[in-house]
Formats: structure tokens, sequence, C-alpha cells
């Protein structure tokens, strides 16, 4: 069964996750990295618990979820997986990086991109595609039906839900995403957003004031 662990980084206080299992293997998602210090943080997590990398995935591709995709590809070799309609997202972030005064590494561009639906594997786990733009163009989740776990990026937050007022975001698309992608969950999984604790799609659920 998978665990997870977050490291919180950049000046936006992002949540960068490294999800992994008994068969030692581990996933990278949103690495937020912007510094050497929050750099070895993740390094030294991996080489401790004797994890080997073997996906590397972003939910979406605002500049505080993409920041240590190129740490990550010269670290480990492994390019990006996002769905497609984040590329334009991710390429744009070369030209605001420097006006946000944020130093950017420009990220590799995948390989192969990630579809709306399927499932995606390491070790001894699945993780299910949940297709939630709305705060960007086409931003996915992940969901282990096993773990009963979300990583969720900045689609649902702990009393709050992702912004929208971004190039690509829409109100109603998020809204209705969450409605009849993410609350179909079961109530007691555990949603670890892109920021901020992690909550249950239950408690959202009752007392979001967005959604209740």
């Amino acid at each position: 069964m998978a665990q997870i662990q977050s490291f919180t980084n950049n000046p936006y206080q992002e949540n960068t996750y490294i999800l992994f299992d008994e068969s030692g293997e581990c996933v990278i998602i949103d690495p937020g990295m912007d510094s050497a210090r929050e750099q070895n943080v993740v390094v030294n997590f991996i080489r401790d618990n004797h994890l080997k990398p073997v996906l590397l995935l972003n939910t979406h591709c605002h500049i505080d979820h993409v920041l240590g995709n190129k740490f990550i590809f010269d670290q480990y070799g492994l390019k990006p997986k996002f769905h497609e309609g984040e590329l334009p997202v991710l390429e744009a972030v070369v030209a605001y990086a420097p006006m946000m005064g944020i130093r950017y590494e420009v990220s590799p561009v995948p390989d192969e991109y990630l579809p709306e639906t399927g499932t995606i594997k390491f070790g001894n786990t699945e993780l299910q595609l949940i297709f939630a733009p709305g705060h960007s163009p086409a931003h996915l989740c992940f969901y282990d039906k096993e773990s009963n776990l979300l990583v969720g990026g900045d689609v649902l937050f702990r009393g709050s839900i992702g912004r929208t007022d971004l190039p690509g975001g829409n109100f109603s698309q998020l809204m209705d995403n969450i409605e009849h992608k993410l609350f179909t969950l079961p109530d007691d999984c555990t949603v670890y957003p892109g920021h901020g604790p992690k909550t249950t799609i239950g408690y959202e659920k009752q007392t979001n004031p967005f959604l209740t």
C-alpha cells in the first residue's frame, strides 16, 4: 500500500509529494523546490528511504508546481508527465518568472502526455487519472483507490478551492468537476492539496464554504 510524504516549497508554499510503496519505487508529484536547501530535503528523503524515483508527474504547470522539474530531470533522468493541454501553461513560465523575481530553470517537456482518463502504475500501486480543469486548462488529479488518497493539486483545498482568475481558469468548470468527479470519491478519502493542510472529501462536503 502506498505511503505519501509532503514537502512545502518555494515562496508560494506549494506542496511537493513523494508517493512510494513497499516495492521501493516512488513517484515525485509537482516538484516545487526553489533552493538548494529544498532540493536537498527531497533528495535526502529519497536516499534515506532507499527509494527509486520512476515517474515525475505534474497535476498542472503553474510556476510553483514545476520549479523543480529540471532538477528532478538532472538528478534522476525523469521527464515530466502531464496532460498536453498544460503545455502552453508550462511554456508561459519562461516569460513571467523573471517578472516575479523567480529564477526558473526551464523544465523539459514530456516524451508522452497523460490522457484525461485511465491509470498509471508504479511498483505495486495504481493511480487513477481524474481530469479536473477549472484552475488550469487541463488539470489532473491522481487517485490511489487502495490507499484511498487523492493528490489533488490546486482543485480543492481545506476550506477553499483553486483560484480561477488565471489564464485558462473557469469557475463554473472547476465547481462542476469538484461536484461530479471529486465528490464521488469516498467521504473518508484523504485529499493532499497543492497548498495547505490535507483534508477529506467528507469534511469538504460538510464545511467548505464554496460547496456547502
